[in-house]
């Protein structure tokens, strides 16, 4: 398996789930989940599969190659099968921190219940990656605030609310949601899942 120059090892699993490095394989299915949830994304229309092949051409298979790559992307499998990814994008190596980036399955999506077990895994994978593998210090995420479940599992997951920008991102003419920002830093993940790091 491929896996990533400042990671010292291919995979990571807990419980039924496993974070490995995004797969080839997996481009089609992540461009129709994303396609079908641009309203939670920062994207304006739909991918077509060309646009995906030539993202994962020549921006995502680089990466593996890169010893301080701009972003880790994972494939989030669950018993075997790929329910979601995700990662560490926007990296700052000198400041260690990067920000979150996570999408699921929508049909996994729309129960809440399997999205908040699954979305709490892979923080909790996410955070082996970020604070145990790379010794990073912080991470972040940015979320609109029509999605209260999800922000409920990232103050869960011991990520603090630091702030809000109002009226920040445009939904549908004269329709704006605020975002909200969230902060982890590695003694929050520690706290939250009861790991010593």
């Amino acid at each position: 398996m491929t896996t990533y120059r400042p990671l010292s090892q291919a995979e990571y699993r807990w419980n039924n789930y496993q974070l490995i490095p995004i797969r080839y394989e997996d481009r089609e299915p992540i461009r129709a989940w994303r396609n079908a949830q641009l309203q939670v994304l920062r994207q304006a229309e739909p991918l077509t599969a060309e646009q995906q092949d030539a993202y994962f051409q020549r921006v995502v298979l680089p990466l593996f190659e890169q010893e301080k790559p701009g972003q880790l992307l994972f494939s989030l499998l669950h018993n075997g099968e790929l329910i979601a990814y995700g990662g560490l994008v926007h990296l700052s190596w000198p400041d260690l921190r990067a920000e979150v980036s996570f999408l699921v399955d929508p049909a996994r999506a729309a129960d809440a219940a399997t999205y908040r077990q699954d979305f709490r895994a892979y923080l909790r994978l996410l955070g082996q990656v970020a604070f145990e593998g790379l010794k990073f210090n912080r991470l972040f995420t940015e979320t609109y605030d029509i999605r209260p479940a999800h922000v409920a599992i990232l103050e869960a997951a011991g990520f603090r609310l630091e702030g809000r920008l109002r009226q920040h991102i445009q939904l549908a003419p004269g329709t704006f949601a605020d975002s909200l920002m969230h902060g982890q830093l590695a003694a929050d993940y520690a706290t939250a899942f009861g790991i010593a790091l």
